[in-house]
């Protein structure tokens, strides 16, 4: 188990803006960051980072926290793994507690933890018979060096080699204490009824792994060097519970950061391409890795960027069949631009060609909007041919209505337009028929996205919803606490009955309060952060939000992240010179003021309990009655000395000469 002291330790290094916008594209928004929430789709950033707070919350789906649970959310990671991924990041030396990680290492690990441990177990195998073993230097080393890859590549993307010996990936995994059935599921291993000890996959292969956003090994592809043998020239991994090529983009987990910086994604089709861009010094690419480019794919890239520049092959023959990807990434938003490049050549060759300079300049020179991209491509050989003519601009305004953005569309058809010499009004028709076409299409996948954002129930009582004193009592409840987690260690200047001055935290006056009320919690969360804040007095020590926000409760931690990241946190009004007053400017007459208006919303909510317990007794007990009826006539009478020091009119409802 990880200690404290190492916990500690990650929690004051590691920054939230920075572990977050590796997987949000992040814009400044006055002293917070803004972007598009990653768990629910939106148009409108509602997805807030404070760097001065160090948590985010994601107003859409009401999900908050530190940037331990953002890893735990966007990767499903546990919180030790989270941990450990953050350590690894910043160059934190993990220290283990020996007691307890010995009984935690008795534990069974669930299938997915071993599934990522046998290929992370595998890529250290592939790699070392690569640099350490003559067959893997022979052979695989030459191969890369032969396709000019320098050292620091190799290892940057870990490149590896799977040996000619049949099962010596096999023999070494059982070895070690793996199972047949987990070498089975996981895709490295095949056990068929002749032979018993097991095949490698991807034996005498050279190895590319596969990462995850963060960097765990998902699968594997392999290549064979060998012609002569009648067998595929490239494998990948078979699908399993942690890998699945759909939702997986090549090259990915070491380009995210150039893709956010330069703002522009380049897609291309091949492993090789994304490591002989890399090496040239263009580092903002990623591969589909051959397989058809899907919507979780793009989601991916959505997350850092929506401007992406597909690189094809000069005489690629699946061109049009690329007509599909294009209308998927208008569809989601993105801005699309395409590069041929010349006959002959491909990213990887074209890269090991040029300097980076000359193909950063030949990408941003020659790259084509989609609609010059089609237009060349459909009207390539088809001459005068009128009626094929019609039918390649047909195909050009049916992308056009994939475009979400109204006003993008518009642009696009006066583009055609201006192109091909057609008057708007036809192009505007024949949009408006491609649209009803598409919107069959994307309606009901579009549906399917659409889902209601999750809101978090403050309070776990169906009667709040019809009970209006309920309701009130509870809103100055989180209100309380609310002021305890933000401006807790604030002190305030008070005066007594005989007008001495005395000073008082925030966190002491209303635990005072609610001490004197003898108050009983009604939201169960709130009960425990005010146990710990108790503890944390008799300890001498003031536990407001900073001392919440690490903890691994769902419910205490979107708490404390409420509390200090209010709604009013999604507005920049700066920047529209606008300067309202900000929550806590006045927090002693607000701590004063909420205290008194909650003790009077709790006096009315009991005085409506207690009526409802009144009825049960006028004709069983004469004596229950009447002390009830009495308690109900003592607390009115509070109440009413109440609503004079708030000057609140129970009557009409409103605040006589303040607004609440």
């Amino acid at each position: 188990m990880i200690s404290k002291q190492t916990i500690d330790k990650i929690f004051s290094t590691i920054r939230v803006e920075e572990i977050v916008g590796e997987y949000v594209q992040l814009k400044r928004a006055g002293s917070n960051f803004k972007g598009l929430s990653p768990f629910h789709e939106e148009k409108t950033p509602s997805f807030v980072v404070s760097a001065s707070k160090q948590i985010w919350k994601d107003f859409s789906t009401g999900k908050g926290g530190t940037a331990i649970s953002f890893l735990m959310e966007i990767e499903n990671f546990t919180y030790p793994e989270a941990l450990r991924h953050a350590a690894k990041k910043y160059g934190i030396e993990i220290e283990e507690d020996q007691k307890d990680f010995s009984e935690e290492a008795k534990m069974a690990q669930s299938e997915r933890d071993q599934l990522y441990k046998i290929h992370e177990v595998a890529n250290d195998f592939f790699q070392n018979f690569l640099w350490e073993v003559e067959e893997g230097k022979n052979i695989g080393l030459s191969y890369f060096k032969e396709r000019e890859l320098r050292d620091d590549i190799i290892k940057k993307f870990q490149l590896g080699y799977s040996p000619e010996k049949k099962n010596a990936f096999t023999e070494y995994a059982l070895e070690k204490g793996y199972s047949k059935d987990l070498l089975e599921k996981s895709g490295l291993s095949i056990f068929p009824e002749n032979s018993p000890a097991g095949i490698d996959r991807f034996r005498e292969r050279v190895m590319f792994p596969i990462h995850s956003f963060s960097g765990r090994v998902l699968g594997f592809g392999a290549r064979i060097l060998r012609n002569n043998v009648k067998t595929a020239k490239y494998l990948n991994s078979p699908e399993t519970e942690i890998y699945h090529k759909s939702n997986v983009l090549y090259g990915l987990n070491q380009s995210k950061q150039a893709i956010s910086r330069k703002n522009v994604c380049l897609l291309v089709e091949g492993y090789m391409d994304v490591i002989s861009l890399h090496m040239s010094g263009i580092e903002n690419v990623v591969a589909s890795s051959g397989t058809s480019l899907t919507t979780e794919q793009i989601k991916l890239i959505k997350r850092l960027t929506e401007n992406v520049t597909i690189l094809f092959d000069g005489d690629n023959a699946g061109i049009k069949a690329s007509f599909r990807s294009i209308d998927m990434l208008l569809t989601e938003g993105m801005n699309i631009r395409v590069l041929l490049f010349p006959d002959g050549d491909d990213p990887d060759s074209f890269a090991r060609k040029h300097s980076q300079e000359y193909v950063e300049k030949f990408i941003e020179n020659e790259a084509m909007d989609f609609i010059d991209f089609k237009a060349e491509i459909l009207l390539k050989d088809i001459g005068d041919d009128p009626i094929k003519k019609a039918e390649a601009i047909r195909d050009i305004v049916k992308s056009v209505s994939f475009v979400q953005n109204a006003l993008k569309r518009e642009v696009y058809l006066k583009q055609v337009s201006g192109k091909f010499g057609l008057s708007e009004q036809s192009l505007f028709n024949e949009l408006n028929v491609q649209k009803q076409i598409t919107q069959g299409q994307t309606h009901h996948v579009q549906q399917q996205k659409e889902v209601a954002p999750v809101k978090m129930d403050v309070v776990p009582l169906d009667e709040e919803k019809s009970d209006p004193f309920l309701f009130e009592v509870l809103f100055m409840e989180n209100k309380l606490i609310d002021h305890m987690l933000m401006f807790g260690d604030i002190v305030l200047k008070r005066r007594n009955e005989s007008e001495e001055e005395y000073q008082i935290t925030v966190i002491e006056e209303i635990l005072y309060h609610f001490d004197e009320e003898e108050y009983r919690f009604l939201v169960k969360g709130n009960e425990i952060i005010i146990g710990h804040v108790k503890e944390g007095i008799q300890n001498e020590e003031l536990r407001s939000g900073n001392f919440f926000i690490t903890f691994m409760d769902e419910e205490i931690t979107a708490k404390v992240v409420d509390a200090l990241l209010p709604a009013n946190e999604l507005e920049n009004w700066a920047s529209r010179n606008i300067f309202p007053p900000n929550y806590g400017d006045k927090i002693a007459d607000q701590v004063k003021g909420d205290i008194l208006l909650h003790k009077y919303r709790y006096i009315d909510y009991l005085i409506a309990k207690t009526a409802k317990d009144l009825e049960q007794y006028r004709d069983s007990d004469q004596v229950k009655y009447f002390e009830l009826l009495q308690k109900i006539m003592l607390m009115k009478q509070a109440s009413i000395k109440l609503s004079q020091m708030i000057e609140y009119s129970p009557i009409k409802g409103i605040y006589v000469n303040r607004k609440r």
